[in-house]
């Protein structure tokens, strides 16, 4: 059985993430006859005697025309050894929101840089914010290598530059490859290239392949973020009451004791429902409706947990990354929303900022800007049941939202520290 690699592109605009994607697609033949045919037609409306893979991933109408990536787009590959599911993430620093999107969830990323430039200012903040979500793994794709004559010496410099600057946020080496390749040739994408002899490393598909990775451990504290009641009142299920949501960590089994927060009431699971049938027990990342053995009063946006108790606050000190034009300042009244519940807050306190480029950070900044990460405290108006970040990336985030307009404003991550990766997030390959 194969397994599962979740994975993020990130880089500076037009350092070619959407072309080395419609690579791994192409060469995988991950791609529809139909899709194909769509792609050669409007790169010969381009004038083009190639197909431009970009346009495998550029769905977007605005995206063709501009010849960028302006969202998040998600897709799904796979190889003989291994599957994957890979989000494409915008390059532009007025999308580095969608860069947290995309990498929220990545067990490694893929950080492009064009070989003519080498590391830039938006290389080094999409390595922090990759550090601050906990991404375990990077991979450096100096792509365009074509372009500086398939150079060794420009190839070494950039990896040595890039390496320094994760290490120092924290990123072991052993967490780090950089990999010479060119998305538009297929150097050293999915097939090693005779044009690097220099380099004796995997290809790019070769390490996605083969990488160790950790996944989210069946063992971890279950926790169950309550989307939606259901309540039929049907001849056939006059007294059905079922929890339906997303199990975010750890399994759950029939029979099993839980607890319902923010009430810390206590029951027991006597049902596990799917739309397929009853099951005994259900593991991360499963939709399903519980049924509990108590008629307890139970709404959207409660947690039902089990084995360990998350932390109930309404005092939380965490890290932002700052997504809006208007600044952050002390005393801003915003809206949280954790899981499934939202609630009014007040930001009380900026505690410190953090500066990507020279990896150093400030005390009580008077305000964090567009794409700062800043050390905050928020009190919000209802108790929080919540775990550290680092512990369970679900029920460890949260959004700060616009109470006026319902925009995004900030990625929140509890207790998270300023960009430094714990050495535990990563799995060793066996001797």
């Amino acid at each position: 059985m194969t397994d599962l690699l979740r994975l993020a592109t990130a880089g500076s605009v037009d350092d070619g993430k959407s072309t080395l994607v419609g690579r791994l697609l192409y060469d995988t033949k991950s791609v529809l006859a139909d899709q194909l045919d769509a792609v050669h037609r409007a790169s010969a409306d381009r004038g083009l005697a190639g197909p431009d893979l970009s346009l495998l991933v550029d769905g977007l109408r605005s995206e063709r025309e501009q010849g960028i990536t302006i969202d998040v787009a998600y897709r799904y590959f796979a190889t003989a050894r291994r599957k994957f599911v890979l989000a494409d993430t915008p390059g532009h620093v007025q999308y580095t929101r969608n860069t947290v999107t995309g990498a929220s969830t990545a067990q490694l990323a893929i950080l492009l840089v064009d070989a003519r430039k080498g590391v830039v200012e938006q290389t080094r903040r999409h390595a922090a914010v990759l550090a601050l979500l906990g991404v375990p793994r990077l991979v450096l794709a100096v792509n365009k290598i074509d372009l500086v004559g398939y150079d060794e010496q420009t190839f070494t410099v950039i990896a040595k530059e890039f390496t320094a600057h994760a290490t120092a946020l924290g990123y072991p080496e052993r967490a780090l490859l950089s990999v010479p390749l060119s998305a538009l040739h297929g150097d050293n994408v999915v097939d090693r290239s005779a044009n690097t002899p220099w380099w004796s490393g995997p290809t790019l598909l070769e390490h996605l392949e083969t990488v160790p990775v950790k996944v989210d451990p069946h063992d971890a504290p279950f926790r169950f973020p309550v989307q939606y009641v259901i309540r039929p009142r049907t001849p056939e299920h006059p007294d059905y009451r079922g929890y339906a949501g997303q199990v975010a960590a750890g399994g759950v089994r029939e029979g099993d004791e839980v607890t319902v927060w923010p009430g810390g009431q206590r029951t027991r699971v006597v049902g596990i429902d799917t739309p397929h049938g009853r099951l005994p027990e259900v593991r991360s990342g499963r939709s399903v409706t519980l049924l509990l053995a108590d008629d307890l009063d139970i709404t959207r946006g409660d947690l039902i947990t089990a084995h360990t108790a998350p932390q109930l606050s309404d005092e939380l000190s965490a890290t932002l990354c700052w997504l809006a034009e208007k600044p952050l300042r002390p005393g801003a009244r915003v809206l949280v929303k954790h899981g499934t519940r939202t609630v009014q807050a007040i930001v009380t306190e900026l505690t410190a900022r953090f500066d990507e480029q020279k990896l150093s950070t400030s005390d009580t900044p008077e305000q964090l800007g567009l794409n700062e990460i800043g050390r905050v405290r928020v009190r919000t108006a209802e108790p929080l049941p919540v775990d550290p970040y680092r512990l369970n990336r679900r029920t460890g985030s949260f959004l700060v939202i616009d109470a006026a307009n319902g925009d995004t404003l900030a990625a929140g991550l509890v207790g998270a520290p300023l960009p430094v990766l714990d050495a535990d997030d990563l799995v060793s390959p066996g001797p």
